[in-house]
């Protein structure tokens, strides 16, 4: 696989990004909706991807799990630029969580951690809740137990980088609550994360850091304190009236 399999390489610092991007441009079509987007996750750090509907949170989550080609740019994977794609990307570290819920509803819970090469032991490690459901099919569960399985699978093959896109979707705070504990835990154990989250006051209560797109680029950038102490330019984001790159003096450098 192209760039990451020499990006495991013990050359990696511990203080270098886990991931990065440079000038990265994602679209389709060889149209460009993201554009000059520079990001970087750290191990053990928590970035929130923040932006309205349509901003570009999830097309350039896309790009840097494999599952789209950019247009330009580079993805970076341990100091390395990368083309592989998510199965070859998760070989090397990298936990993926799309948006819907990816479980197979037919099959048992147990079945479900199984088919994702893990031990079931090790998903009932993040969500010992689990244990009295491993028996029933994954689809008679609740979204909250559904989303539960999907971060558990994805927890228990101890990434190095998770990606998730829009966990909290539909679901009860008391739920969100114990899926952002679990995620707090597996960043206290070395695991980077990048989340999308359209709660914003949620979000920024989980993250370390935050990244707000607008049209395709990213406007806002620091500590999740800087980028909430904002929040009025933040709403603007949200209503589409910012496009001006502008990094808050308490971006991580």
């Amino acid at each position: 696989m192209a760039g990451v399999a020499e990006g495991t390489s013990a050359v990696h610092g511990a203080d270098e990004p886990v991931i990065a991007t440079q000038d990265l441009q994602v679209g389709f079509n060889r149209r460009a909706f993201v554009r000059e987007v520079n990001l970087d996750v750290r191990s053990g750090e928590k970035v929130a991807l923040l932006g309205a509907n349509g901003a570009g949170k999830t097309t350039t989550l896309m790009a840097l799990a494999g599952l789209v080609a950019p247009l330009g740019g580079t993805v970076m994977w341990l100091g390395r630029a990368t083309s592989g794609l998510l199965h070859q990307r998760s070989k090397h570290g990298l936990g993926f969580v799309p948006a819907e819920r990816s479980i197979f509803s037919r099959m048992t819970v147990a079945d479900n951690i199984r088919v994702g090469r893990c031990a079931v032991d090790d998903v009932l490690r993040h969500f010992p809740e689990l244990e009295k459901r491993l028996t029933v099919s994954a689809g008679s569960m609740s979204g909250g137990e559904q989303q539960m399985l999907s971060l558990g699978r994805a927890l228990a093959r101890k990434p190095r980088l998770l990606i998730i896109d829009e966990l909290s979707l539909g679901l009860a705070p008391v739920v969100i609550d114990r899926l952002y504990r679990a995620i707090n835990e597996a960043a206290r154990e070395g695991t980077g994360v990048l989340f999308v989250e359209q709660h914003v006051e949620k979000a920024l209560s989980l993250a370390d850091r935050a990244y707000v797109l607008a049209r395709g680029r990213i406007v806002m950038a620091g500590t999740a304190a800087a980028v909430s102490a904002r929040s009025t330019e933040i709403e603007e984001v949200y209503l589409g009236g910012r496009t001006q790159v502008d990094e808050a003096s308490e971006a991580h450098g």
